[in-house]
């Protein structure tokens, strides 16, 4: 059986903020939160280990699943729900923009710490998003030694979408689980540098054995040196 997927956090500097005040009498002092949690096609590094990009179109598959349970959380944290949606409820929406990046929009729940946050995002105080999922889909480009370029992993599709959180610090708090994501694609790449190298020396581009011992080394602490130095 496949390994499932370990949950991963992606944060965005898109704004969140309030868009209007919740209507009805009751409400009054209720506004609707509106944010971008994630973008696509947007390169970024993660943890200095590699460069990711979230493909247009990754999203669209699990936004249509018709078992999604999405909560909304303020920082990730479990114990203060915003909004959900699933089959029983739906205070929580999600969308797609134009450009294809993942929106959410929900009305401040009567709740203080809600009503707190919604006080903090009018003030800009608390202004990004991220979001969690487990990845399905994705795709590993090497980049060339010496080329100065870090390795790319593309997201082509989720196979989960946990939640999307207005977020006080848009930090990577779970780059491990990023790093080790990396460590097992490296793995599973070590046969193709070895590849390369034999698919070299056929070409008459081959060196003595001193200069192929230098070159092992060389990619042994391009590849690996950063990921045990980070341990």
């Amino acid at each position: 059986m496949a390994e499932v997927a370990k949950i991963e956090r992606r944060y965005t500097a898109a704004p969140v903020h309030t868009i209007k005040r919740a209507e009805g009498d009751d409400d009054e002092k209720l506004s609707v939160i509106e944010g971008i949690a994630a973008k696509v096609g947007v390169r970024t590094s993660i943890g200095g280990w590699f460069d990711e990009i979230i493909k247009p179109g990754a999203f669209d598959e699990v936004l249509k699943d018709p078992d999604l349970d999405c909560r909304c959380l303020f920082n990730h944290d479990a114990n203060m729900v915003l909004a959900r949606k699933n089959k029983r409820t739906d205070t929580l929406e999600l969308f797609l923009t134009p450009e294809g990046h993942l929106g959410y929009r929900y009305t401040t729940p009567n709740r203080s710490y809600a009503i707190d946050l919604q006080d903090a995002i009018g003030s800009g105080d608390v202004d990004q998003s991220s979001f969690a999922f487990r990845i399905k889909e994705q795709k590993w480009t090497w980049a060339e030694e010496g080329s100065g370029e870090a390795d790319l992993r593309e997201i082509e599709k989720l196979a989960e979408l946990g939640d999307v959180s207005p977020v006080t610090y848009p930090a990577y708090a779970d780059t491990e689980v990023s790093k080790r994501s990396y460590e097992e694609a490296l793995k599973e790449a070590s046969p193709r540098a070895s590849h390369l190298e034999r698919s070299r020396e056929a070409r008459g581009e081959g060196q003595n054995n001193e200069e192929k011992r230098e070159g092992e080394n060389t990619l042994q602490r391009d590849l690996y040196d950063p990921i045990i130095n980070a341990l």
